[in-house]
This record gives structure tokens, sequence and C-alpha cells, in this order.
């Protein structure tokens, strides 16, 4: 007999697979029962709903990640009086890798899934994190400030969407990147390659001037 936690890891791994493959939109309840071999019975027992089984397999990654960032950040601005943004991304690095030990593929799979939480237009998981994690959103907010005291709280918002949004294309696209790289340009590179190689880009953005030119 297959135990409760045997069925519910089984559903979470598969919806995990799909929610990153296809969405959250486009994966039915019953294309993750077929693929866990378990019944829609199993699912409502175990999570109740859709929307809840979304959150889990979300929680499954920032369990692990979040609590390991705020360590990094709050490390950063206790024994740095002004951080650059080079450092601030940099804190990234090892929660993000540990992810990678976690599961396999699992950076690039929870980059993915931040990736659908948008695109699939998912309001409930933005809830579920300002909810879970406050504090580690505001010290990331916190961190990017004391490195760039002069971005409004507008321009802030703008330039993490932009962020956002290049390292979830990055680390989405990653097969087919070190694929190029490697019959392009003869170059070995791995997912913590692939972060080192983004994060000055990142930091950069971030860093750019306030000021526009007008036309």
């Amino acid at each position: 007999m297959v135990s409760k936690l045997d069925t519910k890891t089984r559903i979470l791994d598969a919806a995990e697979s799909l929610f990153a493959e296809h969405g959250f939109s486009d994966t039915s309840l019953r294309l993750i029962t077929t693929r866990a071999s378990v019944n829609l019975a199993s699912v409502n027992y175990h999570f109740g709903s859709k929307k809840e089984l979304i959150q889990a397999v979300i929680a499954r990654h920032l369990e692990l990640f979040m609590p390991l960032l705020n360590e990094k950040l709050t490390a950063l601005c206790t024994q740095v009086e002004k951080p650059s943004l080079l450092d601030v991304f940099n804190s990234f690095v090892d929660p993000l890798l540990a992810l990678e030990q976690q599961s396999k593929n699992g950076t690039v799979i929870f980059m993915q899934l931040l990736g659908r939480s948008y695109t699939d237009e998912q309001g409930h998981l933005r809830w579920y994190t300002t909810t879970h994690y406050g504090e580690v959103l505001a010290n990331i907010t916190k961190a990017l400030l004391k490195a760039n005291p002069a971005l409004s709280s507008q321009e802030l918002f703008w330039r993490l969407h932009f962020t956002l949004g290049t390292a979830v294309f990055t680390m989405g696209s990653s097969g087919a990147l070190m694929d190029i790289a490697k019959a392009d340009f003869n170059q070995d590179i791995d997912v913590e390659g692939l972060i080192r190689k983004v994060i000055p880009y990142l930091a950069s953005g971030m860093n750019t001037s306030t000021e526009t030119t007008s036309m």
C-alpha cells in the first residue's frame, strides 16, 4: 500500500514538472493525477484545491531558498556599511544553488515557476509569498536601497520586474544557452556559471542612473 506521504510527494513531483513545462493555467488536475498515478480524491484530500496545490509546489522551493537568502542579506547589511549592488545580487547565488542540490534541475525549475506565476497571472502566489516571507522581501528591498539610495519606490518596482524577467528568461532557457555556448564558443558552462554570468548584468541594470533624457 502506498503511504499518504508517498502519495502527496508523487502529486507534488508531477505537478511541479507539469507546471514548469506547461504553466499553471494549462495544466489540469486530470493531467497531474494521470502522471502521478493517483485519483482526484487524493489531490483534494492532500491539498483541497488546485490553487493550494500550486502554493504547495512553490513552497517546496521557498522554504529552502528564502531563509538562506535572508541569512545572506542580513549578514551583508550588518557587516558592510554600503554594499554594492553586485554584493546584493551575489547573495542570491548560494541560495539558488541549494535548490539544485535539493532536487535535479531545482534552480531552473524554481525560476520557471516564478516566471509562470506572472505570465499565468497567479495573484494568489504573490499573496502567499508576501504573507509567509514578508520579512525576507523587506530585506531584499532594504539591501537594494542601501546599495542605491537614489531609487524611488516606483523605480525600484520596475527595475525588480525587469531583473526578474531577465533572470527567469536566462535560467528558463539555460539548456539552450549552454548548448549554444558549447557549439559556438566551445565553452562548457553549468547552472552556477550561468548565474554568475547574468548577475553583473542585473546589478548594472539596477544601478543605471534614474535620469532620463527628453527628445
